[in-house]
């Protein structure tokens, strides 16, 4: 089983009077946009992971099956802390697992699925997408790091394990600058926004 984890908990400081969840794409909220390209895919769950202004944000995840939606009551130390939140809500059968922030508004829906086909495939203990020799998101983690991820301390930094397992990684270069292009402010989102990368 494959599962996502979307961490959309924190403050949004920079972004303004609004999270970044709510911040409008297309006429969409970021986090029902990515949701939407999600449920497009071949992923099984879906988690996200909410925090602050959770309450602003529920209204605009979908009603899919497939979503579940989890509250870290310790957003305010970090996403390493809301990633370890969405790893407990996991169930045992996940054999690996994606997580991606909300603030990527032009991944792609071909992007995330020729991730998991490619790890499907050559199953490494992590898959990196790159983009112009940057790495992206989605990660892609086999659930034997899920103890090591839960381990951490909330001020260690999510790529720690991507440091200690640094031969285990396997990149995979993709043509979509989406998997790199995240926003914290409202002129870094309209700065994207602009970039012609279309918006599937």
């Amino acid at each position: 089983m494959l599962s996502c984890i979307v961490l959309a908990a924190g403050e949004s400081h920079r972004f303004g009077d609004s999270p970044k969840a709510l911040a409008l794409i297309n006429g969409k909220t970021a986090i029902r946009s990515l949701i939407d390209k999600l449920l497009k895919t071949s992923l099984e769950e879906i988690i996200v992971v909410l925090g602050a202004r959770a309450d602003q944000i529920v209204p605009h995840l979908p009603t899919d099956p497939r979503v579940r939606r989890t509250l870290n009551p310790d957003y305010k130390e970090g996403q390493t802390s809301s990633l370890k939140k969405g790893l407990g809500e996991l169930r045992p059968e996940t054999s690996a697992f994606l997580f991606l922030p909300v603030d990527l508004p032009l991944l792609k829906t071909e992007t995330v699925d020729s991730l998991i086909n490619a790890y499907a495939q050559k199953k490494p203990r992590i898959l990196i997408p790159v983009f112009e020799e940057k790495n992206g998101h989605p990660p892609i983690f086999c659930a034997d790091l899920i103890k090591e991820f839960v381990a951490l301390d909330n001020n260690q930094p999510l790529y720690t394990i991507q440091r200690r397992h640094a031969d285990d990684i396997l990149k995979i270069p993709v043509s979509d600058p989406g998997a790199v292009l995240s926003f914290n402010t409202p002129q870094e989102l309209e700065k994207i926004l602009k970039e012609p990368t279309g918006n599937s």
